[in-house]
């Protein structure tokens, strides 16, 4: 589990800051509809090419990867969940090589999804898509740059604090990735990371040493 939860750790900060980005540029709070024939997700009238992930299923509280789905989806579609199964073997990561999971806090939709976003080699956002028998997620490409590009020290330091109180994470594998992929230089002195925002500042994120690693006590911006 600590192998999956550091797996977890060190993509979630830049995904949920895709997320966020992705509901302002992209989905903007308009209706979504599904073409699986099509190969593509609908924003209103703007079109993106998707992959199928994988289904929850209410009725019996578990995740289906899209690999393993029984409609027979057209291999385009399901090509990153199937480069995910490769990558999970690879790495020996159950998670994303069981079929079947039963749907907890720690593994559910969303949490696979991130995953599979973070570890993809292209640069997907993903979409949950409820339904009456549960949800659908899909990742899609082809959206605005402005998703992927890095976010400002207020907004990274909101996704800090509102990760580590959501989820149990690796705290210093956590900040380091997030901080790596916001391409923002850091450097540590004693328990502390300063991060170079540039014109926003500097970020100071104090951690404390706990019994197996680290965990933050204090985040503040001196602009």
């Amino acid at each position: 589990m600590d192998k999956w939860n550091d797996m977890f750790s060190a993509n979630l900060g830049k995904i949920m800051a895709i997320q966020i980005a992705c509901a302002e540029y992209v989905v903007k709070n308009r209706d979504w509809n599904v073409d699986f024939d099509r190969g593509i997700i609908s924003f209103g009238n703007d079109e993106y090419p998707l992959q199928f992930l994988g289904s929850e299923a209410n009725s019996s509280n578990t995740w289906l990867w899209a690999w393993k789905n029984i409609n027979g989806f057209d291999e385009n579609i399901i090509s990153l969940a199937r480069e995910i199964k490769a990558k999970g073997e690879k790495l020996n990561l159950e998670a994303l090589t069981t079929a079947e999971i039963e749907i907890t806090d720690e593994l559910n939709g969303h949490i696979l999804s991130i995953v599979a976003c973070g570890l993809a080699d292209k640069k997907y956002c993903y979409y949950r898509g409820p339904h009456s028998g549960g949800a659908i997620f899909v990742a899609f490409d082809g959206v605005d740059e402005r998703v992927f590009a890095p976010i400002n020290a207020k907004d990274f330091a909101d996704i800090v604090v509102n990760s580590i109180q959501q989820f149990p994470l690796n705290h210093k594998l956590f900040v380091e990735s997030f901080l790596e992929w916001n391409k923002t230089k850091y450097k540590w002195q004693g328990n502390f990371i300063i991060a170079d925002f540039k014109k926003d500042g500097e970020l100071k994120i104090e951690f404390e040493k706990i019994e197996n690693g680290f965990r933050i006590v204090n985040i503040s911006l001196n602009s």
